[in-house]
């Protein structure tokens, strides 16, 4: 799918408690958006990098400037997680669409907010979940929607992630703040899993979680793990905080595409001992092992995002699928069963 042509969209950010509102910021700086500002509650550790890259967007000291200016056509927000709701719920009402950072609610409560949210103000808010930035998924989507492995059969993510404990806050640890692995974490596999298998619904048919090495923080969990399974595929998915510090990466993620007659594996990060930069692909079919270089595929979400907002369309990503990935991640955690002391 082509990239639509950016338009000039203006938008503005409410919480900067996570450093994805780097990448949120910045994608849509370079399509030609505008930032009109920004509020935060606090000095939260990412405002400092956030200021260093973007020195020119002011800082607002009452939020509702940013939600009562009929020019914001679009509110971000990667505020603590369990707040990211609230801010969503408050921007749609002010008339705005909302771009959020991952996990969008943490709550079943909050989803059932949302949902009606979405309904009453004819908004939509939109997870930035991990696939969008990452070129190697949009190349493997492609390859599998021609057919180049046959039927999907099952998929297989691997979502590890460096604990990196000096730069966390006190609410990184907290289960209530985050909403645990699976909801926090785990809603990249899923959006995943839908999105390559086509599935509309799936049944979170196991999950688990759990600590095991970081007994001094009780609510965290370094571990989660689930198997999914819909009409159209089987997948596993396992995430954890365990990255050692000898990787050159915050994380060896990957996926594994099975179908019927080869399968895709992506090294979306690094190669390990290999090939240097991340959006690495294998394609093993009946005639050859393959490398695509995946550097230079397109990652379309945002371009489509800012198409949504101006045309009312669904472009970037379904608002259906959207609440589907945080239903199951919700189900998920909330079914778990609890390893590790």
């Amino acid at each position: 799918m082509a990239t639509p042509q950016a338009r000039p969209i203006r938008f503005a950010a409410i919480g900067l408690d996570h450093r994805h509102i780097y990448e949120m910021t910045g994608r849509l700086l370079a399509l030609g958006g505008e930032c009109v500002g920004y509020w935060t509650e606090g000095e939260p550790q990412p405002l400092a990098g956030f200021i260093k890259r973007y020195p020119h967007i002011p800082r607002v000291s009452d939020k509702r400037r940013l939600l009562h200016d009929s020019t914001v056509q679009l509110i971000l927000t990667a505020a603590i997680p369990c707040d990211r709701a609230a801010i969503a719920i408050e921007a749609m009402r002010a008339g705005k669409d909302v771009m959020t950072d991952k996990p969008g609610c943490t709550t079943v409560e909050q989803l059932g907010a949302l949902r009606r949210a979405v309904t009453k103000t004819a908004r939509f808010w939109s997870v930035t979940y991990g696939r969008f930035e990452t070129a190697a998924v949009t190349r493997a989507l492609e390859l599998v929607g021609l057919g180049a492995i046959g039927r999907l059969v099952q998929t297989i993510g691997l979502g590890p992630h460096r604990l990196n404990r000096h730069l966390r806050p006190a609410w990184f640890f907290r289960r209530d703040a985050y909403g645990g692995i699976l909801c926090d974490v785990g809603c990249h596999q899923i959006d995943q899993f839908l999105t390559f298998t086509g599935s509309k619904n799936a049944e979170i048919v196991s999950a688990s979680v759990g600590n095991f090495a970081n007994h001094g923080d009780a609510d965290f969990e370094d571990f989660g793990e689930m198997l999914l399974r819909s009409e159209s595929g089987c997948g596993y998915a396992r995430v954890d905080w365990y990255t050692p510090d000898g990787l050159a990466n915050w994380g060896d993620g990957r996926l594994t595409v099975l179908g019927t007659d080869g399968y895709i594996e992506l090294r979306k990060n690094i190669d390990i001992a290999g090939r240097p930069g991340t959006d690495h692909l294998f394609l093993i079919d009946h005639k050859s092992t393959r490398y695509i270089d995946c550097g230079c595929a397109e990652r379309p979400y945002y371009a489509n995002l800012i198409a949504d907002v101006l045309d009312r369309t669904e472009t970037a990503m379904s608002q259906n699928h959207c609440f589907k990935v945080m239903e199951l991640a919700l189900q998920a955690q909330a079914t778990a069963a609890r390893l590790g002391g």
